[in-house]
C-alpha cells in the first residue's frame, strides 16, 4: 500500500507563512508529478501547486509569487512553503500525487492517483 501523509498545517496570522510537507511511503518504484489541492469550505477542491519529477512546477494564479513548491526525491516528499497568507487561503490543504508501484507499472506507464488525508491551514487574526 502507499500512504501520503501531511503536515505543517495550522493557525497563522494574516501576512505570516507556514510550510506543509508530504511524504509518501510503502511500495513505490517511482513517483510521477506531486502537488497540492485545497478546499475551502463551501467550495470545490482546486489545484494550488504541481511539480514533476524534473521539478518543472505550475501554480495557481492566486498563489503565484507567495507559495513555492518544491519536492526531495531522495525522500519521496513535496513540500509547499507559503508566504504572505491572507484570510482567503483558509483551507484544507490536500497533497496528491502519481505513483508507480512497481517496475510493471513503470513499463506499463500506469502509474495510480494517490491523496493524503489532508491538513487545515487557518489564517486568522
Amino acid at each position: 500500500q502507499v500512504q501520503l501523509v501531511e503536515s505543517g498545517g495550522g493557525l497563522v496570522q494574516p501576512g505570516g507563512s507556514l510550510r506543509l510537507s508530504c511524504a509518501a511511503s510503502g511500495t513505490i518504484y517511482r513517483v510521477n508529478a506531486m502537488g497540492w489541492y485545497r478546499q475551502a469550505p463551501g467550495k470545490q477542491r482546486e489545484l494550488v501547486a504541481a511539480i514533476t519529477s524534473s521539478s518543472t512546477t505550475n501554480y495557481a494564479d492566486s498563489v503565484k509569487g507567495r507559495f513555492t513548491i518544491s519536492r526531495d526525491n531522495a525522500k519521496n516528499t513535496v513540500y509547499l512553503q507559503m508566504n504572505s497568507l491572507k484570510p482567503e487561503d483558509t483551507a484544507v490543504y490536500y497533497c496528491n500525487a502519481d505513483i508507480m508501484r512497481t517496475f510493471t507499472d513503470y513499463v506499463r506507464g500506469t502509474g495510480m492517483d494517490y491523496w493524503g488525508k489532508g491538513t487545515l491551514v487557518t489564517v486568522s487574526s
